[in-house]
């Protein structure tokens, strides 16, 4: 078990971008039974991004807006770590680019990371373990992805359940801060439970990858879009974020009727709700998103927050456990505290 224990880390702001244009599942579901669709997933609705806006300007919009409300030297932002498995090109890494649009200093360190639904967690950790010591007092996390670029509209088991997103996370070296605990688990033999098969290294495309295939009940898709098993990742998340959390809260000493906000990726109402449930925690401190933005990958646990949860992040001190699981497979929780931050409203491109 990969346990962490960073200190002097504190968050100071969380903001979150979805592109303007909004699918209603009512309108873009053509499988039949709808309305069964939309009650065990909890998704109503979904952000589209067009052709022309990608993750990286999501996270942009997020990242700058936070930066102005913080009143930040940009100058003063020395770190930036991305998270996305939609980046603008495949060589150079996205955070190079971002350094350059946000206009932050050539002296800042930028890196991508390439992770989904478990991404906000695992990049606090990577962006915290960075800030520590306090050579970097200030850094910056954006995560996001674009799935339906990457979706097949003739798959039934990916294009209604994913949407479009960014969020930027501003962190700061804070000698007053408890810091932040981590447990992370991996498992690679699932690879192939979340997947993009072709167009990579490994499986170059080709002229058959472009090429709707027929794949039986009522799925046609491309080598290129995205494959999902559903029940594999259904069994997966119930079964592991709850043990994720109660092992964050044991091995830490964690009361976890303490806690004031639980937040879990956005996956679908049914899967959230076994979790909530076998973790036997209050409807009111688990907010969700799902059904007006769905599954937004690495951008759906800030995205819950800013959308859900704004007024007491700006107004409250807080205790919070924030758990993300999916493609890799990768899950991991954390442990972090919140203490008036600047959170703005949820910007649309």
């Amino acid at each position: 078990m990969a346990y962490l224990d960073i200190k002097n880390i504190a968050i100071k702001g969380i903001s979150a971008c979805v592109p303007s244009a909004s699918d209603r599942i009512s309108d873009i579901y053509k499988w039949g039974g709808v309305d069964n669709f939309m009650e065990s997933t909890g998704i109503k609705a979904r952000r589209r991004s067009s052709d022309d806006v990608t993750t990286a300007d999501l996270c942009c919009c997020a990242a700058e807006k936070l930066i102005a409300d913080l009143g930040w030297n940009k100058n003063e932002i020395e770190t930036l770590v991305f998270v996305t498995q939609t980046p603008d090109y495949k060589i150079p890494a996205t955070s190079c680019i971002l350094q350059h649009r946000l206009g932050l200093s050539k002296e800042c360190h930028a890196i991508d990371i390439s992770l989904g639904c478990s991404g906000w967690v695992y990049g606090i950790s990577a962006l915290a373990a960075l800030l520590q010591n306090g050579t970097i007092k200030k850094g910056l996390l954006l995560v996001g992805d674009t799935p339906t670029k990457g979706c097949s509209p003739e798959d039934k088991s990916t294009w209604p359940l994913f949407g479009d997103a960014g969020a930027a996370t501003a962190l700061e070296y804070s000698v007053e801060s408890n810091g932040m605990q981590f447990v992370f688990n991996t498992d690679g033999s699932g690879y192939e439970t979340i997947i993009v098969r072709e167009g990579g290294y490994r499986t170059p495309v080709t002229e058959s990858s472009l090429k709707m295939k027929d794949c039986g009940d009522d799925i046609f898709r491309r080598g290129i879009d995205l494959e999902l098993d559903g029940m594999d990742v259904f069994s997966f998340g119930i079964t592991k974020a709850p043990k994720s959390v109660k092992r964050l809260c044991e091995h830490f000493c964690i009361d976890k009727d303490s806690i004031d906000i639980f937040s879990f990726h956005q996956a679908n109402l049914m899967m959230n709700e076994m979790i909530r449930k076998k973790l036997r925690l209050p409807e009111e401190k688990v907010p969700y998103c799902m059904d007006e933005f769905a599954n937004t990958s690495s951008a759906s646990i800030p995205l819950a927050l800013v959308t859900r949860e704004r007024e007491k992040l700006q107004t409250e001190k807080l205790k919070h456990v924030a758990c993300g699981f999916g493609v890799g497979l990768s899950w991991g929780s954390v442990y972090f505290e919140t203490d008036k931050i600047v959170v703005p409203e949820l910007i649309e491109i």
